[in-house]
């Protein structure tokens, strides 16, 4: 098949690499989600002093797991669009295991989790809608095996849902240059998480001073939002980037030294999967269009 049939084959090969193609719904979702999760991320920055969010903030870790059933949405979204297959789930259940063996062995410790580089690269070889899928899911089922199950766990499967989502959006490259950007991106992704994930708890243990807490860290309701995202930075600087730095370092060191294998192997195997096949007609006489798009590039 020759001219622009031929082009249309191959950019419809090229995105079923994708193991969960994101439809119309699942944008949907999706949006909706990230909406309800920035506004509980970042509810200090504009809470009026008087507001009842001020007043009930002890509670809002627990509001929060309201959000669990719209990321549940985004999954329900993909199966009815038929984005999510059979070979789909093996492939998250496969991936998600390994997240789930790799994230007690450095639990956390000096900022030793690998974890980031699995969700980083599945994210990037097999789309943005399993990227995201694999961040929320992975956290819940290795929260379940380590213990690590309370107001936090929302708050860290949607941020790793994000950063798998955004590494399947990143600019389609190849080679050294593919690899110096996962790299970069996975080292911002890691200093982003902690950040945020600093933001479930800071204005409940910084904002109180009976604690002893330096007011030049805590969090003041109603004071103006660059002075209490000052504050939230120092906050962080002081309590957590110790383990954010070094997860930084290491999640790019790692996907420096093994993305390029690890990359192939997943998208040979997306390859191999033939996620969300497409079927081709041509005039009879021609030569059928399979062979393009087998060899169409992932």
């Amino acid at each position: 098949m020759n001219g622009p049939a031929a082009i249309s084959s191959r950019g419809r090969s090229a995105r079923s690499a994708h193991a969960i193609p994101l439809g119309l719904r699942s944008w949907i979702a999706l949006g909706l989600i990230t909406i309800g999760g920035l506004a509980a991320f970042f509810w200090p920055f504009v809470a009026d002093p008087g507001s009842s969010a001020v007043a009930h903030s002890q509670d809002a870790p627990w509001i929060f797991a309201a959000l669990i059933p719209l990321l549940l949405l985004v999954v329900w979204a993909q199966l009815v669009e038929g984005g999510m297959d059979a070979k789909a789930v093996a492939m998250l259940g496969v991936l998600a295991a390994v997240v789930c063996i790799l994230r007690p062995l450095g639990a956390g410790v000096a900022g030793i989790e690998p974890i980031w580089v699995i969700i980083v690269l599945g994210g990037r070889a097999l789309g943005p809608g399993f990227g995201f899928t694999l961040g929320s899911v992975s956290l819940l089922a290795s929260a379940f095996l380590t213990g690590g199950v309370g107001p936090w766990l929302p708050f860290q499967m949607l941020a790793a849902g994000w950063v798998g989502l955004g590494a399947g959006l990143l600019p389609v490259l190849r080679g050294r240059r593919e690899l110096i950007l996962l790299a970069s991106y996975g080292a911002l992704a890691a200093m982003a998480y902690g950040l945020l994930l600093n933001l479930w708890f800071w204005p409940f243990v910084a904002g109180v001073n009976a604690l002893g807490v330096d007011s030049g860290i805590a969090y003041v309701p109603g004071d103006a939002a660059g002075d209490n995202l000052a504050r939230w930075i120092t906050f962080s600087a002081a309590t957590s980037w110790g383990f954010d730095i070094p997860r930084a370092i290491i999640t790019a060191v790692l996907i420096a030294a093994i993305g390029t294998p690890v990359l192939a192997a997943l998208r040979r195997a997306a390859h191999r999967a033939n996620f969300q096949p497409t079927v081709e007609f041509s005039p009879a006489g021609t030569t059928p269009p399979a062979a393009v798009s087998d060899r169409a590039p992932q």
